[in-house]
């Protein structure tokens, strides 16, 4: 005869399973308290009655049945309560179980990161990228000169003189063609003169008692 093996189940599928196990427990103890609670009123009430009736001994005994039944519910919400607390740990316990089986698959892969990475190639390529970068600029300079020197036509300079001129011209400098100096008028410079003279003079007066 051939045994049939059913598929291994997950840890997932273990928790959903105790879940259900769990709950099904707890409806089960709260239908028995409700049960219970249900008989204690009716001790309660029996106890009342035999009470009235005098009967002292009927009242010993229901009210032994009513203790036993009192304690058997407080057993009942002792276990809901235990039955609650292993499942929080149990969904807990899972938890930690997925954050460290996560943590142990990163760290797998920065282990096989960590082995692919040598800091001396990383070194070797940064560098070699920088000279080919240099090499890059220097290669587009040379070639924005070659073709600036084979576009150039003759005027060119004497386009951009006037360009200059006009530029200077719209934010009130008068230059020279040259850009050589600054052209002032005659009577401007005569004032610069006697501006001159005069500063020279008074130095020399107060230079003259020191000697």
């Amino acid at each position: 005869m051939i045994k049939m093996f059913g598929k291994k189940k997950t840890v997932e599928e273990q928790l959903r399973d105790q879940d259900r196990q769990m709950k099904r427990t707890q409806r089960e103890l709260t239908r028995d308290r409700t049960k219970m609670e249900q008989e204690e009123k009716k001790l309660e009430m029996e106890i009342k009655k035999a009470a009235k009736q005098g009967n002292k001994q009927a009242c010993n005994i229901l009210a032994k049945q009513l203790v036993q039944m009192r304690k058997q519910k407080n057993r009942s919400y002792a276990t809901s309560s235990t039955i609650t607390s292993v499942g929080l740990k149990t969904k807990g316990m899972h938890a930690n179980m997925k954050m460290a089986n996560a943590m142990g698959k990163t760290a797998q892969t920065m282990g096989k990161v960590n082995k692919q990475m040598d800091p001396k190639r990383m070194a070797q390529i940064m560098q070699q990228f920088e000279q080919e970068s240099t090499k890059m600029e220097m290669s587009e300079e040379m070639i924005n000169d070659t073709m600036d020197s084979v576009l150039s036509e003759p005027g060119d300079e004497e386009e951009e003189d006037q360009i200059v001129s006009q530029v200077l011209s719209e934010i009130g400098v008068s230059m020279s063609g040259k850009l050589s100096g600054v052209n002032v008028p005659s009577h401007d410079v005569g004032e610069s003169n006697r501006e001159y003279d005069d500063i020279e003079a008074k130095l020399n007066a107060l230079r003259a008692p020191a000697e």
